[in-house]
C-alpha cells in the first residue's frame, strides 16, 4: 500500500473489494488521482477538488476527512468532510464547509453507499453532533432535510447578443442602464479591490467577512479557476466586484460585494452581465448563479435574471440534537446579533470577523 495514503480503520482490504481510504494532503501524486477522478464524474462539483483540504486545514483549521473509495487501485468515489467544532455553533461533520454543493460524488452505487457509512461511522467516532451532506440530488427520503436553499443555473447561449436577448425585459434594461453609464470590468490579477468592496458590504447586511487572507488562498490554491472581476466607473472607481471559479464549462460567481453607489449605476447588473458575456466568449456553456436563502432579495434578484430555482437536498444524520441546526441569518435569534455588528467600526469588524466565520461553515 502506497505510505502516502492512510487506510481507514474497518474498510475492506479483500482483493477486488472496496476499500475507503483517506487523502494525503501531502502526497502530490494522491491529489491529482483525486482532481483527475472530480474532474471526469459527472457528480462532481468544484467544490469536491482536492484544494478544498488545504483551505479548509490552513486557513480555517478544521480537520478534514476526504474519503475516496477504490478497487483495484481504481477510485470510484470520493467524500470531502470537514469538522466544525465550535463552542457558539457546535460539533458538526460537514460536506463541505464553506461550499454550496458537496457530498459523495460517484461512479458506482456501492462505492456511493461504501463512503457515506464510512462518513457516518467517522462521525459517531468524532462524536459530533449531526453529520450534514450537501447534496445537489436527494439520495435519503428517510433523512431529514434542509428545505431552505435552491440553486439557480441556466446554460449560456453560443452567442453573446442571444444572451442579452434570453434576460428579462426590466431587467435587461438594468443591464443596458450600466453599460450608457460608461462602466466597464477588469480581471484583477488579486483579491484587493474585490475584498474592500466585499467586507464593505457583508458588514452592511450585518454578516462577519472571511479573513483577505482566504481569498488569496482561494486564488493562490486554484491558480486560474478562481479570477476576480471588478466593474469601474469612467472616473476608475470600483463599483462592485465578483470572485468566480471555474469547473470544466461552468462559471460560478460565488463572492460579491459592491459599494454604495453601485445601485444608481446599475453597476451590480452590469458586473454579472460582464461576467456572462466573457464566459460565452471563452466558450463555457453553463452560468451557475449559486445558491439562495427562499424568499431573500438575492433569490428574487437571480428570478428576476430569468433563472428557475432548483431545491438542494442538504441531507442530515442527527446524534447529539433533535433538529436541523439553523445557523443562518435568517434564524431571528440571531437579529440582534446581526443588528450589533452593523454598528461596529468596519476595521474592528474585519478583525474580528474571521475569528466569527471559521465557525459558521
Amino acid at each position: 500500500m502506497n505510505p502516502a495514503i492512510e487506510k481507514v480503520p474497518g474498510s475492506a482490504n479483500l482483493a477486488g473489494a472496496l476499500g475507503v481510504q483517506r487523502l494525503n494532503p501531502d502526497d502530490p501524486a494522491a491529489l491529482a488521482r483525486w482532481d483527475a477522478f472530480v474532474e471526469t464524474c459527472p457528480e462532481a462539483t468544484f467544490f469536491h477538488k482536492s484544494g478544498w483540504q488545504t483551505i479548509l486545514r490552513e486557513i480555517f483549521g478544521h480537520r478534514t476527512h476526504f474519503l475516496f473509495a477504490e478497487r483495484l487501485g481504481v477510485i470510484e468515489g470520493v467524500l470531502p468532510l470537514a469538522q466544525v467544532k465550535s463552542l457558539l455553533f457546535g460539533n458538526s461533520l460537514v460536506s463541505l464547509p464553506f461550499a454550496v454543493y458537496g457530498g459523495v460524488a460517484a461512479a458506482s452505487p456501492a462505492a456511493a453507499e461504501v463512503l457515506e457509512c464510512e462518513a457516518q461511522a467517522l462521525a459517531r467516532h468524532l462524536g459530533v453532533a449531526h453529520l450534514e451532506l450537501r447534496n445537489i440530488q436527494p439520495r435519503h427520503t428517510d433523512w431529514p432535510r434542509q428545505d431552505l436553499y435552491v440553486r439557480f443555473r441556466k446554460a449560456i447561449a453560443p452567442e453573446v447578443d442571444a444572451n442579452m436577448l434570453a434576460i428579462p425585459r426590466k431587467q435587461r434594461a438594468m443591464v443596458r442602464k450600466g453599460i450608457k453609464n460608461g462602466l466597464f470590468s477588469e480581471i484583477d490579477a488579486s483579491p484587493g479591490r474585490f475584498f474592500a468592496l466585499y467586507a464593505d458590504n457583508v458588514h452592511r447586511h450585518g454578516t462577519p467577512a472571511m479573513p483577505r487572507r482566504y481569498f488569496d488562498a482561494l486564488q493562490q490554491v486554484f491558480s486560474t479557476d478562481c479570477e476576480v472581476l471588478t466593474v469601474v466607473d469612467g472616473m476608475g472607481r470600483s463599483l462592485s466586484s465578483v470572485l468566480s471559479f471555474y469547473f470544466r464549462d461552468e462559471v460560478l460567481p460565488y463572492y460579491a460585494g459592491d459599494a454604495l453607489a453601485a445601485r444608481e449605476l446599475a453597476a451590480n447588473d452590469f458586473k454579472y452581465w460582464e461576467l456572462m458575456r466573457r464566459s460565452c466568449e471563452r466558450g463555457l456553456k453553463v452560468f451557475d448563479y449559486g445558491r439562495s436563502k427562499q424568499g431573500t432579495g438575492s433569490y428574487a434578484f437571480k428570478k428576476n435574471w430569468g433563472f428557475e430555482p432548483q431545491p438542494l437536498a442538504y441531507e442530515y444524520c442527527l446524534y447529539g440534537r433533535d433538529a436541523i441546526p439553523q445557523n443562518n441569518p435568517s434564524n431571528a435569534k440571531y437579529r440582534l446579533l446581526i443588528d450589533a455588528w452593523r454598528r461596529l467600526p468596519i476595521g474592528f469588524a474585519n478583525w474580528l470577523g474571521p475569528f466569527i466565520v471559521r465557525h459558521l461553515g
